[in-house]
């Protein structure tokens, strides 16, 4: 099998993986926001954050810096394959109960810190949380650096579709946020369980076991993981942290607001992260194999043809955000709009991040990424810290686009000087783009005084959608019979 049609063939699962728990976690959030009230989301959604915060020193960076040996040994010293899993399982065993041990410990202090008392009971079952969450992490991890992308697909799908079911049927039976915590613990569980049983069949009952670990290897797998843990304290910051300081800054309804918003940015994410999921063990195996000419066509590729998708998608946002919220949300949910149209924009930042910034851990620059997202998350932080008392959870939102912007663009400049891009191609493309754009979003902001519900909301989304392709396919980035190979 060629290497564009096992790409292709990996990149179908992981797409289809992506939009199936799009869907899901779309449903997952429209029915949370309707069944819960703006204050017992915001609790939710506040613990999950704080889990999510925590999780980074349960981690560590042991799980990516796994995957990033096992991309590399499973080829050429297969046998080493199990003892890399073996330490980083017991490194990540360790740590996790370390952590989860302290959240319950410390569940008082922590709601009293953050000024939320009733947020204490959530806490307690961060232990589960934590544990069960961190292990599936891991276990996506480990089958991305086996390039088991179809695996990994059918996991997410499965702890995606039985949260769905697990978190709303505890809700519609009446224990309330308490009850949707269970819900993510219960499919967190599954998922977990299932992982572990197919890298054991896989790694320990049908692949071969070398005497002992190569010398020097647990070393390196260590030392590997300090710059991802970097990057992944960034990452907590950017993701988490901002959410927290909401919360204690404001308010849980705040709280709701921003999350809301966040959530509506995340299932835009779907076909990008499935893309940048399925091409990141590859061009750290193209970059060993000297192949660095194809790795950079790939990557044009995916570059291009992201921003053909996401730039007129957040032009979008912006302009129907207001009818979006309150029509799937709530009017109770009507200060998240502000928000949402400042978040218009990451849209495109994280597009071109989901394809560039794991790349180049596989492409061993971990550690310029790492002191990169550092330096912005730490400025994220002091942003937030400003801004959130002058503009309110807006503030929030504003932060985020600033610093993720310089993020952003670091990591196209440290790619670039792994790969051979042809900069010239990439503006003429992105000068289309805009164009397409430009044209598309005039008629939506020209139709949108007739939105009065869902029917018509459809129908000016749908209206730019079609002016989109067609102007896309007039211009020549988008080509149907290549669309439709790709995904039949």
């Amino acid at each position: 099998m060629s290497l564009t049609t096992s790409l292709l063939s990996r990149f179908k699962a992981q797409f289809a993986s992506q939009i199936i728990s799009a869907i899901a976690s779309a449903v997952l959030v429209i029915g949370l926001a309707r069944l819960l009230d703006p204050n017992a989301y915001g609790l939710l959604f506040l613990a999950t954050s704080i889990f999510g915060t925590l999780e980074l020193f349960a981690r560590l960076g042991f799980a990516k810096s796994a995957a990033r040996y096992i991309a590399e040994y499973k080829e050429k010293s297969p046998g080493q394959v199990p003892h890399i899993i073996r330490n980083s399982l017991a490194f990540i065993s360790i740590t996790t109960l370390c952590v989860a041990t302290a959240l319950v410990v410390g569940n008082r202090y922590i709601a009293e810190f953050i000024g939320e008392p009733e947020l204490a009971p959530f806490l307690v079952l961060g232990f589960l949380y934590l544990g069960f969450g961190t292990f599936g992490a891991y276990i996506q991890k480990v089958l991305q650096g086996f390039e088991a992308i179809e695996l990994a697909a059918l996991l997410n799908v499965l702890e995606r579709l039985s949260q769905l079911f697990l978190v709303l049927g505890f809700v519609v039976l009446g224990f309330g946020a308490i009850g949707a915590l269970w819900g993510y613990i219960l499919s967190y569980m599954l998922a977990a369980a299932l992982g572990l049983g197919i890298i054991y069949k896989r790694v320990y009952r049908d692949g071969e076991i070398a005497p002992s670990i190569e010398p020097g290897l647990r070393r390196r797998m260590a030392e590997y993981s300090i710059p991802l843990t970097a990057t992944s304290g960034a990452n907590v910051l950017d993701k988490r942290v901002d959410t927290i300081l909401v919360g204690v800054l404001l308010n849980p309804a705040a709280v709701s607001y921003y999350v809301v918003s966040k959530q509506v940015v995340d299932f835009l994410e779907a076909p990008i992260s499935a893309l940048g999921f399925t091409l990141s063990p590859t061009f750290g195996a193209q970059k060993a194999d000297g192949n660095i000419e194809q790795a950079s066509r790939i990557y044009e590729t995916a570059l291009t043809h992201s921003l053909v998708l996401y730039v007129p998608a957040a032009a979008g946002i912006i302009l129907v955000a207001d009818p979006l919220v309150n029509l799937v949300f709530g009017a109770d949910y009507a200060g998240a709009v502000p928000v949402l149209q400042v978040l218009g924009l990451y849209v495109i930042l994280k597009a071109i991040t989901k394809i560039t910034s794991n790349a180049l851990d596989f492409l061993g620059r971990a550690r310029a990424r790492a002191i990169v997202k550092g330096i912005t998350s730490v400025l994220n932080v002091i942003l937030n810290l400003i801004l959130i008392p002058i503009f309110g959870v807006v503030g929030a939102a504003i932060a985020t686009m600033i610093t993720y912007s310089m993020y952003t663009f670091a990591n196209v400049y440290i790619i670039s000087q792994e790969f051979e891009l042809q900069f010239k191609l990439i503006l003429q493309n992105i000068t289309s783009i805009t164009a397409v754009t430009g044209a598309m979003s005039l008629v939506v902001f020209g139709l949108l005084g007739y939105v009065q519900g869902w029917i018509t909301l459809f129908a000016v989304i749908g209206t730019g959608v079609l002016i989109w392709a067609v102007l896309s396919m007039l211009v020549g980035l988008l080509d149907i019979q290549k669309i439709r190979s790709a995904l039949v």
